[in-house]
């Protein structure tokens, strides 16, 4: 075999993996978000009021990520942590009236990135279906 980075799959994805979270901390400064609260956000404007180790699984951060990251979201009047009276357990994320402001003005976001990345739409299309089918064949090796 005749190595070539620049012909490695898994450098391409890093690198770019890379690029983009760079971009996005370009776009996301001004909001006041790093690239994993973004993500985090994401999930609850899609579903309000979810227990942190649903978020945990959908974003695929362990506690000792997503609980730090969520106090400071907290702090910055973002999101309520509130636990469980039955389950202390069990602590549930809900976001408060900023959250759910910081949403509409976030809409801007994805297009500001692909004007960041200069890849036209159709081509994001493309890859984000590629993508959507390397994840869902990871999350599938992950359960068998």
């Amino acid at each position: 075999m005749n190595w070539k980075l620049d012909e490695q799959l898994c450098f391409l994805l890093y690198a770019s993996s890379r690029n983009v979270i760079k971009a996005y901390k370009e776009i996301l400064d001004p909001f006041g978000l790093t690239y994993t609260q973004y993500i985090t956000m994401i999930a609850l404007w899609e579903q309000d009021h979810q227990l942190v180790s649903e978020l945990g699984d959908k974003l695929q951060l362990d506690s000792g990520t997503l609980t730090p990251l969520l106090k400071k979201l907290e702090k910055d009047g973002r999101v309520t942590r509130i636990r469980d009276h039955a389950d202390q357990r069990k602590v549930y994320i809900s976001l408060t009236d900023a959250g759910k402001a910081l949403g509409e003005a976030c809409k801007v976001v994805p297009e500001r990135l692909l004007q960041c990345v200069q890849i036209d739409k159709q081509k994001a299309r493309e890859l984000y279906f590629i993508l959507k089918d390397v994840y869902k064949d990871y999350l599938e090796d992950d359960k068998s």
